[in-house]
């Protein structure tokens, strides 16, 4: 284990930290244990760690993805112009995960194929797809959809839990097993230290990338789509801003920026502090600017803080020799 420990571990940092939140939120709110408000702890940011957990297979295979947010507006935006000229909705959601495929194919050719930083390509996707969106729906707030849609992300079906968190368990489940059981896994993790040692020594890494890239797009349309069943309704710049704290969750979890190092429960515990934080500043009536920056700050330390450690681990190694 390097950089101090993993600065005595950082996943038991995030654990201390996560208890403090909780701690301080129990002590301010009296409404916070409550079940209906555990409930929109997940409810309201669940799109937003969903396609979190398909950027930790992105970030530590030493890429990024700032189109996911435009994506996830692109998806619903194509479900809801689909839907409006009388095509079936279930037909419009398969259409709708297929544009985020596109979109998630788009980026990878660019990235794996011709060889363009991921990102300046997802950067260009960013402003596109949601220039597509808007396109598409324009000024408008496109609704109307059936019950079963909107019940979908709004009514709870297991417990306590809508479809779109039983879903979010059921992706970490498996992105566990793919990151840290399989051979996929162990793949993205080498591309991430170094592509080109691992293109030497015979892997495929312009399939692996792709395959990333294909993956982001398709889990990004899922939560757009189920965004869309939250509100009830669509517009073009809907979930703008997300991918703020989607990059954010990744990085306070102990993903490396650079790529290579990084697991699902430090990324786990990272969703858990953030929505616990914002959980309870919204108690607290604080504004939603103001939770902005709280996330932005944390984004900022997420990077410096890692950094400083290496650097104090190099000094510190320098002098003992």
């Amino acid at each position: 284990m390097t950089v101090l420990g993993r600065l005595k571990s950082w996943e038991g940092l995030l654990l201390a930290v996560l208890v403090a939140v909780v701690a301080m939120n129990v002590v301010r709110s009296p409404y916070y244990l409550g079940v209906t408000n555990i409930a929109n702890l997940f409810q309201l940011e669940i799109e937003k760690i969903i396609v979190a957990l398909i950027m930790t297979l992105i970030i530590i295979n030493g890429e990024i993805d700032l189109s996911v947010a435009s994506v996830m507006g692109l998806s619903a935006c194509v479900l809801a112009w689909l839907f409006q000229m009388g095509t079936p909705l279930p037909l419009a959601i398969i259409a709708g995960l297929l544009s985020g495929l596109a979109a998630g194919l788009f980026n990878g050719f660019w990235v794996a194929y011709v060889g363009l930083p991921s990102l300046a390509v997802t950067l260009a996707g960013l402003i596109g797809f949601r220039g597509i969106a808007r396109i598409l729906v324009e000024d408008r707030a496109i609704g109307g959809f059936p019950l079963w849609f909107n019940t979908m992300g709004q009514q709870p079906v297991l417990g306590p839990m809508t479809a779109s968190i039983a879903i979010f368990f059921v992706l970490f489940a498996i992105i566990v097993v793919v990151l840290h059981r399989s051979a996929l896994g162990r793949l993205v993790y080498v591309i991430g230290n170094n592509a080109q040692a691992a293109r030497y020594s015979g892997v495929r890494v312009k399939r692996v990338k792709m395959a990333l890239f294909a993956a982001s797009g398709v889990v990004a349309a899922l939560a757009g789509i189920l965004y869309a069943a939250r509100l009830g309704s669509v517009r073009g710049d809907m979930a703008t801003g997300f991918e703020l704290d989607v990059i954010t969750m990744v990085l306070l979890g102990g993903v490396s920026i650079f790529g290579g190092s990084g697991n699902l429960v430090g990324v786990g515990l990272s969703i858990l502090v953030i929505l616990n934080l914002r959980n309870g500043m919204g108690l607290a009536n604080i504004t939603g600017n103001t939770q902005t920056s709280v996330i932005g700050a944390l984004l900022i330390l997420s990077v410096l803080v890692p950094n400083m450690a290496q650097v104090l681990q190099s000094s510190w190694k320098g002098r003992n020799t």
